[in-house]
């Protein structure tokens, strides 16, 4: 039922550019990839790409793993992905050097640390480096929050699985931040115990293999 339509934010944001003595109007996070992408009108992608991205555009994809996802209740990665794709589409198009950071989050209920693998690959395979990444933590009055401390769906009541063990979730975050040379260790740790030592070289190659 919802009606998918960027129209008033495109002249709200074009009514702001307008007013005399503003230079600039940058749009810095917040975007709804998927709300973009089911507008087959593409005027806000450009407008957006064209006027408001200082250089880096920040996105909330939060994970990559279809379990994980369905319970945060988000898109699938194919539809990040594609707005990926036509994101830097459309910066070619423009001529502009422009970037997307990705916001991902981890020990989420129903991540795994196969899932937080999963996550770590797909990063270093796409080649994007989170410039945050955030541990779960339960805040009041959320579906995440309810689901943490039942370890069940609400709207299912089927069980969904928590991580809760401190070391489970330092793995997790590790994880998410390979890249950096003092989570080595603790890495390979976690890519040993989820039985993926293949990729250990792959992931932290040249950073304390011993």
């Amino acid at each position: 039922q919802l009606n998918v339509n960027h129209s008033e934010y495109i002249k709200a944001l074009k009514a702001v550019r307008n007013v005399k003595g503003v230079k600039k109007v940058f749009i810095r996070s917040g975007i709804r990839y998927d709300y973009v992408l089911a507008d087959k009108d593409e005027r806000f992608l450009k407008q957006l790409c064209e006027h408001h991205v200082s250089g880096v555009l920040k996105v909330a994809p939060e994970h990559i793993s279809e379990s994980v996802l369905k319970n945060m209740r988000k898109p699938g990665k194919d539809i990040f992905d594609e707005f990926s794709r036509k994101y830097n589409q459309m910066n070619k198009i423009l001529g502009k050097k422009q970037y997307m950071i990705p916001y991902f989050i981890s020990s989420h209920p129903g991540s795994r640390l196969k899932d937080a693998v999963d996550l770590a690959v797909y990063m270093k395979r796409t080649g994007f480096v989170p410039d945050q990444v955030q541990d779960f933590y339960p805040t009041p009055g959320t579906l995440s929050t309810c689901m943490y401390y039942t370890q069940m769906d609400p709207f299912t009541m089927k069980p969904v699985y928590v991580a809760k063990n401190p070391e489970e979730k330092r793995m997790q975050r590790a994880l998410l931040h390979f890249h950096k040379k003092e989570n080595a260790a603790i890495v390979k740790k976690a890519l040993k115990k989820a039985g993926r030592e293949d990729l250990i070289k792959e992931l932290i190659a040249g950073k304390n293999l011993r």
